[in-house]
C-alpha cells in the first residue's frame, strides 16, 4: 500500500489541513481499513495520528486505487469541537464489548 498526499489546504479559521490523498494497493489486496489509512496519512504528514480524520474514501471500479480526504488540525481538542461525532466514532478504534459481570 503507498499512500501519495496529492493536495494540501491549509485552513486556519479551524485550525487544519485538508489533505487529498490517493492510495495505490496491491492487485490482490482489498480496500485498506479506515485505521490503517489514518496512521498512513498520519505518517505522511508527519504528525500523530490522534489529530488525523479521514473524512471520506473511496475506491475506483475495477482499479487497485483509493482516492480520499482527510483532514488533519493543530491539536485534538480543536478537532473534538469541529469534527461531527460520527466521524469522531469512524476515525476511533472499535470498542470491545463490555462483559456483564454475573455475581
Amino acid at each position: 500500500m503507498q499512500v501519495k498526499i496529492d493536495s494540501t489546504k491549509d485552513n486556519p479559521l479551524l485550525k487544519r489541513k485538508e489533505v487529498g490523498f490517493t492510495i495505490v494497493s496491491g492487485p490482490k489486496e482489498k480496500t485498506p481499513q479506515r485505521l490503517v489509512v489514518k496512521k498512513a496519512v498520519a505518517i505522511e504528514m508527519q504528525t500523530g495520528d490522534d489529530v488525523v480524520f479521514i473524512k471520506k474514501m473511496h475506491t475506483k471500479t475495477g482499479t487497485s486505487i483509493t482516492v480520499g480526504v482527510a483532514n488533519v488540525y493543530k491539536s485534538v481538542n480543536q478537532a473534538k469541537i469541529v469534527e461531527p461525532e460520527y466521524i469522531q466514532k469512524r476515525n476511533s478504534p472499535p470498542e470491545k464489548p463490555k462483559e456483564e459481570a454475573t455475581a
